[in-house]
């Protein structure tokens, strides 16, 4: 019981982590936590630990480097090895599919190919030889992209739904973040590949804990285990139920046990930011608007006078046209490109 009251303990609280974090990143609150922890870390770590602090966390999220590209792949490697280590064996013995069973490597290799196109892939930088041309893509909003403004470092008239990345260095067209998993931008080129990526990336993490799950299941039923009772701490006889259940497989496969938690765990986190990401897609957001209109949804455009008495404006999406054609814009970006130019 202990077991299973702590992984479900820690379950709830990273789940309620990030939920609280995606619903207060909106807003001021966040912004002011960080700032008050960083005043207590001041207090308590010396000023030269501070400094290399600072310098490490600037070179891991401000410039680019390979740093979680190479982590990326050594957890993803890890979790692998661990599956076919473990898992695959015991599956092989008890005569699963072995279409069933290679379904996760099918996927890590569909997976890592949409990895290295996200990784590698323009996201849409603007230059002075496409300016002209990516700014007849968009409409301006005149709200969140007004007409006519330059960006102060490349000297470039910004596109709607452009932004300027700090850590590139560079204007991107249709800008959503900068991810560094893949340490590229993510834009209109290559918004495709990290959905597909995302997706697999899912789906993969998912079915490693379907076959674990499927496992663990078979065993139960094979010794019939589930039928049999034991005597508890006041002894009286009770039947085998869930807790009791989990803890008995965590005896005789606690690896299996720890990683079919860890998967889990896994699972839900990349499950939500997958369907945050199809909603965006489906909406035709960026990530970049959405948070912008979550912490700004009432303002006036900064270029035009507005009378005392003028309600302020609202912001509004006026880039999505139905969900067929937003994911027929994010899947094939080329087109309505190709159409503009024209």
């Amino acid at each position: 019981m202990d077991f299973l009251v702590l992984f479900l303990l820690y379950l709830a609280l990273v789940l309620i982590g990030v939920t609280l974090i995606c619903i207060y990143s909106r807003t001021q609150f966040l912004k002011g936590l960080v700032r008050g922890g960083a005043q207590i870390f001041s207090c308590i770590i010396p000023e030269c630990l501070q400094r290399a602090v600072q310098r490490l966390l600037h070179y891991l999220f401000h410039t680019r480097n390979h740093t979680f590209i190479i982590l990326h792949l050594v957890l993803q490697g890890m979790v692998y090895t661990e599956y076919t280590w473990e898992v695959l064996g015991y599956c092989q013995e008890l005569e699963f599919s072995l279409y069933y069973l290679l379904l996760p490597y099918l996927l890590l290799f569909v997976n890592l190919f949409f990895f290295t196109l996200s990784c590698v892939t323009n996201p849409g930088t603007i230059t002075k030889a496409n300016e002209l041309l990516f700014l007849q893509v968009y409409e301006f909003d005149d709200l969140m992209f007004p007409k006519n403004v330059r960006c102060p470092t490349c000297d470039l008239r910004k596109p709607a739904r452009s932004k300027h990345c700090r850590v590139c260095n560079r204007c991107v067209h249709r800008f959503d973040h900068h991810c560094i998993w893949v340490n590229n931008c993510i834009g209109a080129w290559n918004t495709r590949y990290f959905l597909i990526y995302l997706l697999t990336l899912t789906a993969s993490v998912a079915t490693l804990a379907s076959v674990s799950a499927a496992f663990l299941a078979q065993v139960v039923f094979f010794s019939d285990f589930y039928l049999k009772t034991y005597i508890d701490n006041h002894g009286h006889s009770q039947v085998v139920d869930t807790v009791f259940l989990v803890q008995y497989l965590f005896l005789l496969f606690p690896r299996i046990i720890f990683f079919l938690g860890f998967v889990l765990v896994l699972s839900f986190l990349l499950g939500g930011y997958l369907c945050f990401a199809l909603y965006l897609a489906a909406t035709n957001q960026t990530t970049n608007e959405w948070y912008r209109a979550g912490r700004a949804p009432r303002q006036h455009c900064r270029h035009e006078a507005q009378p005392l008495s003028a309600e302020p404006q609202v912001f509004q999406n006026i880039h999505s046209h139905g969900v067929w054609s937003n994911l027929r814009e994010v899947f094939l970006p080329a087109t309505r490109y190709e159409k503009k130019k024209k």
